[in-house]
């Protein structure tokens, strides 16, 4: 064997000693959420602490579900975060195809408006939406949740930056046809950048999942609240459940996999097309 070849093999694996060692970094937080759930409350705060449980119990999930209403917490999160993903989906796909395939006057001012919004902090736009709301009496609605943030310019931004690449020969052939507008966004388009789409679903159902301060702000009863409020409501100055909230957080985590599980292939496409187009 070489000394070249014999060089190229130490790096192959030593760059797959360092992969494996992050890849243990990375699940290992994972690990220690799980293990944690089926730990007693005596446990969790153990010293020296435990990594694995010596007793696992389900009394943590027990209590979740018979202390707290964590289903209607996960029907909330569900639910609100299923419409704003369809509904940021659609606005986003039809506000990259009209920046991409149609010119008009002042498109590219309005684009730079667009761009300018995605520099703007939430906190800087969180008073004047809250007063914009309380004014239409949306304060604890989830059309409150959901309506501000449909088209997001990170959205449009990227949904025009991939229906761009889509050939002005294929719409033209189906205008011809006598395609409507609106059917060749929605026949032809669409399926196009469908890996696009994937990858976008992905970002903004875990966006929407993981929200925490905006449902805050906006939603008043406990009966809308979303899963990360209720779950960190488990822990308070008079409160520390932390066995509870380590069992809601792993269920929590069961859709943002499924989903992910669902949509990989999609997703993959689209940051690998991304990654390549011109």
């Amino acid at each position: 064997m070489s000394r070249r070849r014999l060089w190229n093999r130490l790096l192959l694996v030593l760059a797959h000693l360092v992969l494996i060692a992050v890849a243990v970094a990375v699940l290992l937080p994972m690990i220690w959420l799980v293990a944690s759930s089926f730990k007693t409350s005596g446990e969790l705060f153990q010293s020296p602490p435990t990594f694995w449980p010596k007793e696992p119990t389900l009394e943590n999930f027990r209590r979740l579900f018979v202390e707290v209403p964590f289903w209607r917490y996960f029907v909330n999160s569900v639910f609100l975060s299923t419409a704003a993903t369809l509904a940021s989906l659609f606005f986003s796909t039809l506000g990259g195809f009209g920046f991409a395939k149609y010119r008009f006057r002042g498109q590219g001012v309005l684009f730079g408006i667009l761009l300018a919004s995605m520099m703007i902090p939430f906190e800087v736009l969180l008073v004047p939406l809250f007063k914009l709301l309380r004014d239409i009496g949306w304060l604890d609605t989830y059309w409150g949740v959901v309506v501000p943030f449909m088209a997001g310019g990170f959205g449009i931004f990227l949904m025009r930056q991939f229906i761009v690449s889509v050939p002005d020969d294929l719409i033209d052939a189906a205008r011809i046809d006598g395609c409507s507008e609106f059917g060749i966004y929605w026949r032809v388009v669409l399926p196009v950048i469908k890996p696009a789409v994937g990858a976008l679903t992905i970002f903004i159902f875990l966006g929407q999942w993981n929200s925490y301060l905006w449902p805050l702000i906006v939603l008043r009863d406990d009966a809308k609240y979303t899963l990360p409020i209720g779950l960190a409501n488990l822990i308070g100055v008079y409160q520390q459940e932390y066995g509870m909230l380590m069992a809601g957080t792993l269920i929590a985590l069961i859709p943002i996999i499924t989903l992910f599980l669902a949509m990989q292939r999609e997703f993959v496409s689209g940051i690998t097309l991304g990654a390549v187009k011109e």
